[in-house]
């Protein structure tokens, strides 16, 4: 009888030390369904196995209220779990106040409904590391949550993780009401000359003279990076070179810089997850998936000061050295409200993006829908996107955007200021010219957009091999495609206050099947351009072609072929 008993015993324990994230029966079903349909192979992502071990940070000193720092109850209940294999540390309801967290394998970070993990605006408290930003290699404050080179880790839970992100960033005072100005003001820090933006300190005034897109890149010895410490705001959630990672349930919010970033992750899953910035907060991004491999996103909201669900694979340089792209990632029922893109793809990406799915999500005001963007100096490939079933509506900028000449404004911001996106001499392509191809957007409906579609490649590397299916469309302006090579657009049906409703230019083998106007018009159509050619209508509702198309006469002879 006792070796039986002993037996009993020794199983639990086994039972216990391998459990997995529990994971209902509806939960199981709908993560099976996210696979069917994609138009690539991928392995189903593998979710991380977590001790069933568990402990709560009130276990090792941390005092509720928000006034006691609980940094060292943190770190010692992760300890202690580590020690034991693993397991879940326990945020109860409450507001907890503390510095960096610092995650270790087989470790799940669970926030209960109604905990407030407030991460302290000392920023004292998170030392400057070597990482990565904006695409290159440098120094950064220490994010909120942490973690290089773990696998099996998952933050879980209904809680909300604050990471103070007010006392990081300037502000500008165009994008402020003027009570919110003044209270900022007062906070402290100091205005520019101007008196147009406010900065947290001297040291981040310093910093963002010198930055190349919030990179100082002349800088090279952490010394030299102390100096500028202030502006050197982290990404909130930052996790690098891990796998099997699960982000499940949490409202992330107020982030310093971007919100949530996995770097060279591999089987990332986030789901059932809010994001949530000030509409002002300047790179507030929702999250930013680089250089990872086998990705899902789905069933999350974002509403954020920046792009919101960013795909990116490095920058430049370093990022076609790094070569790693990122590949394999199904996006899937979420919801943008505010953003600069809802789904963007850029503009870092010189180590190449392949194998994206995206469908069934929802753009509410966010400035661009569909967002690609690039520039000359990126080098890599762009290729097999696979986009459908998306509703958008009050876009302020493009609904779909590919953009070649990206400045590093948002959509709304160049417009504002006046950008035209204008050429200069036309370079040899080389591995630092961007390519786009393979790249298909069916199933589109947008109700009120600045701009529906716009099509923008390089002379030297045309957009290819572009696919638009099924797309409804109501905006101010219509379609501008130019430099463009492979384009074909079956079922348009859009609606503009501003004519052409099409405009082309040097754009090469276009098939247009299938465009429908509301009512019988002048000039539908524009094309322009010395390369233009092959360019076939077909089915266009063209009955005027006199005046309703317009073909410049540096267009050659027989480019544009009518077919009804």
């Amino acid at each position: 009888m006792k070796t039986f008993k002993s037996f009993l015993t020794l199983s639990a324990v086994i039972l216990v030390s391998n459990a997995a994230i529990s994971q209902p029966e509806s939960q199981k079903s709908r993560t099976s369904d996210l696979y069917k349909g994609i138009e690539f192979k991928m392995p189903q992502v593998k979710e991380p196995v977590i001790p069933a071990n568990s402990v709560s940070i009130v276990e090792f000193g941390a005092v509720r209220g928000g006034q006691a720092l609980c940094t060292d109850a943190f770190a010692k209940a992760i300890d202690a779990l580590s020690k034991k294999g693993g397991g879940r540390v326990v945020v109860p309801r409450g507001t907890w106040f503390t510095g960096p967290i610092t995650l270790k394998s087989n470790i799940e970070l669970y926030t209960e409904a109604g905990a407030l993990i407030l991460f302290s605006p000392d920023k004292n408290l998170y030392p400057l590391v070597s990482t990565n930003f904006e695409g290159y290699n440098t120094y950064r404050c220490t994010s909120p949550v942490n973690g290089r080179n773990l696998e099996n880790i998952a933050i879980t839970g209904k809680g909300v993780l604050d990471g103070s992100g007010d006392v990081w960033r300037a502000v500008k005072k165009e994008k402020l009401t003027e009570a919110q100005w003044k209270k900022v003001v007062a906070s402290g820090g100091l205005l520019s000359e101007n008196g147009k933006t406010w900065y947290p300190s001297e040291q981040f005034r310093a910093g963002e003279k010198i930055a190349e897109m919030n990179v100082p890149r002349q800088l090279k010895t952490q010394a030299e990076f102390e100096k500028i410490r202030d502006f050197l705001r982290p990404v909130m959630i930052s996790l690098v070179s891990c796998k099997k990672v699960l982000i499940d349930g949490p409202t992330f919010q107020n982030s310093p810089a971007w919100c949530i970033h996995p770097l060279l992750c591999e089987d990332l899953t986030v789901r059932n997850t809010t994001v949530k910035n000030p509409w002002y907060s300047q790179n507030g991004d929702g999250i930013d998936i680089e250089s990872c491999k086998n990705s899902l996103v789905y069933d999350s909201n974002f509403d954020v000061g920046d792009d919101a669900i960013c795909i990116k694979s490095g920058k430049d340089e370093e990022g076609r050295d790094r070569g790693i792209p990122n590949e394999n990632l199904i996006i899937k029922n979420c919801v943008v409200y505010h953003g600069h893109g809802g789904v963007t793809i850029g503009s870092e990406m010189s180590g190449g993006v392949k194998n994206v799915h995206v469908s069934n999500c929802t753009f509410i005001g966010t400035d661009v829908g569909l967002r690609f963007k690039s520039n000359r100096g990126r080098g890599g490939v762009v290729e097999n996107i696979f986009i459908s079933n998306i509703e958008m509506i009050n876009i302020p900028a493009q609904a779909i955007s590919f953009d070649l000449f990206y400045g590093g404004k948002s959509a709304s911001e160049a417009l504002d200021d006046g950008d035209t996106n204008k050429e200069t001499a036309i370079p040899a392509v080389s591995e630092e010219t961007p390519q786009f191809k393979n790249i298909t957007i069916r199933d589109i409906n947008c109700k009120g957009a600045l701009q529906g579609i716009f099509l923008k490649g390089l002379p030297e590397m045309n957009l290819e091999n572009i696919t638009l299916e099924n797309i409804r469309m109501e905006s101010n302006i219509g379609l501008t495609c130019e430099d463009a090579n492979g384009i074909k657009i079956e079922n348009l049906s859009m609606s503009t206050k501003k004519m052409p409703a099409l405009d082309f230019k040097n754009s090469r083998n276009v098939v247009l099947d299938g465009f429908k106007y509301p009512a019988a018009t002048n000039l539908l159509f524009h094309f322009s351009g010395s390369k233009t050619e092959n360019v076939k209508l077909k089915n266009s509702g063209i009955l005027e072609p006199e005046k309703q198309m317009i073909v410049d006469k540096d267009v050659p002879a027989n480019a544009v072929k009518l077919i009804e």
